[in-house]
């Protein structure tokens, strides 16, 4: 499998090993644009692979901060105790750069910036920008997504 994230039509294409597309999904990238620095809140270029898979048989909505489920399930009530988080939920599938000095090592490391594939509220428009600087997903896409891909998977983000 091989993933390419299109920023400007907001499209994912998951490929199978003959380059076939076998999923499409809307994503949600960075507010900012694209950037590699770390604190520009903007989404990172180039290829990546998929370092680490967190959230395997989580209930779908499950709220993860640091990376660690916190024991809530997303709901518009906890949405108003909470207004400013940035939801992160369901599952999470954490990049991590390939090009050493563009987005990989120093002040560009797509993995130090914990920039990841995620789900987000449905309450969320798809297909436009709104993310501080990950890929954000519909929960059952992600779900479904994330049973597809391995450890290892290669992503490229493409501007």
């Amino acid at each position: 499998m091989k993933i390419d994230i299109y920023i400007a039509t907001q499209q994912m294409d998951v490929m199978d090993e003959q380059g076939q597309i076998v999923r499409q999904y809307l994503i949600s990238s960075a507010k900012n644009g694209t950037g590699q620095e770390n604190g520009s809140f903007c989404t990172p270029l180039g290829k990546h692979i998929i370092r680490v898979k967190i959230g395997t048989g989580q209930p779908v909505n499950t709220v993860f901060i640091k990376r660690r489920p916190t024991g809530e399930i997303y709901s518009p009530r906890l949405a108003a105790q909470f207004p400013k988080r940035d939801w992160i939920l369901t599952r999470i599938l954490w990049l991590s750069g390939c090009e050493r000095g563009f987005n990989r090592l120093g002040l560009v490391d797509t993995m130090r910036r914990y920039i990841y594939i995620h789900g987000t509220p449905d309450s969320v428009t798809m297909g436009k920008p709104g993310s501080i600087g990950c890929i954000r997903m519909r929960n059952s896409d992600l779900v479904e997504l994330f049973d597809l891909v391995g450890i290892g998977t290669q992503v490229e983000i493409i501007a």
